[in-house]
C-alpha cells in the first residue's frame, strides 16, 4: 500500500485497518511533510474499499481526504481500478488554489 500513496515515506500498521503514515507532498511551490493516520473501511474484498487519511504538516497546514475505490475484473486480463477522491486542506496549502490541490488529490 505504501507504493500506492504518492510521496509516502513510512507506513506502519497500528491496527487491522489503521496505519500511521509520513508523507511528503508537493503542491505547486510548497513542499511539506505530513504525519498522520490512514484508515481502510467499507471493506468488500476483492471488490471495493474506502481509504481515508488525515495529517498535520506543521506550518504548511493540514490535509484530510480519502477515496472510494472499486476494483473490477478486466475481460482482457488484469484489474480495472476506479476511484472517487475528496480532499480538504488548510493553512499555506489552501492559499495555493483549489486547482492545484484537486490535481494533487487525484494523484
Amino acid at each position: 500500500m505504501k507504493s500506492a500513496i504518492a510521496g509516502c515515506e513510512e507506513l506502519v500498521r497500528t491496527a487491522d485497518n489503521e496505519f500511521q503514515a509520513q508523507v511528503t507532498a508537493r503542491v505547486g511551490p510548497v513542499k511539506a511533510k505530513f504525519k498522520g493516520k490512514v484508515t481502510l473501511s467499507d471493506l468488500d474484498p476483492p471488490n471495493a474499499y474506502t481509504i481515508t487519511g488525515e495529517g498535520q504538516g506543521g506550518a504548511a497546514g493540514f490535509a484530510k481526504g480519502g477515496a472510494k475505490v472499486n476494483l473490477e475484473d478486466d475481460p482482457e486480463g488484469g484489474t480495472i481500478l476506479k476511484y472517487e477522491v475528496h480532499a480538504q486542506i488548510g493553512g499555506k496549502l489552501a492559499q495555493i488554489g483549489s486547482r492545484l490541490i484537486d490535481g494533487a488529490a487525484r494523484k
